[in-house]
C-alpha cells in the first residue's frame, strides 16, 4: 500500500507586498491563500494566469469582491519556494490590464528578489 504525500514548496512574501496583502477583506485573504496553496503543491488555480510581459513562471490571482479587483502577483521560478512579489486592488477604470505603474513594480522587485537570492 503505498501514501500519497505532496510536495508542498514554502510561499515566501516581499515584504511590502504581505503588507499590502493584510489590508484585504478576510475572505479575499482566505482565497488568495488557497490559491497559493494550490500553487505551492504544483498546481494552478482557476483565479491564476500567466501575468502578460513576463517570461515564464509569473502568475496574477485576480479575484472580484464588492466592486473591487485585489491582484497578487507571485514567481515560481525564483530559487526553491513560491514568491509573492505584489499585492494590490487594481484602481484602473480603463478595461482589465494591469496599470503600466504596477508592471513596473513588479518587474524591480523581481529584479531586486532575484539579485539578493544569486
Amino acid at each position: 500500500m503505498s501514501t500519497l504525500f505532496r510536495n508542498t514548496r514554502p510561499v515566501s512574501w516581499v515584504k511590502h507586498a504581505l503588507k499590502q496583502f493584510q489590508s484585504f477583506p478576510a475572505d479575499v485573504q482566505g482565497d488568495i491563500l488557497s490559491a497559493l496553496t494550490i500553487a505551492a503543491e504544483g498546481g494552478k488555480s482557476d483565479s491564476s494566469k500567466p501575468l502578460k510581459g513576463f517570461e515564464g513562471g509569473v502568475f496574477e490571482i485576480a479575484l472580484k469582491h464588492r466592486g473591487n479587483a485585489f491582484r497578487v502577483v507571485y514567481a515560481v521560478r525564483i530559487a526553491t519556494d513560491i514568491w509573492v512579489i505584489h499585492a494590490f486592488v487594481k484602481k484602473s477604470k480603463t478595461g482589465i490590464k494591469t496599470p503600466q505603474p504596477e508592471i513596473e513594480l513588479i518587474h524591480e522587485r523581481l529584479r531586486r528578489l532575484k539579485e539578493a537570492l544569486t
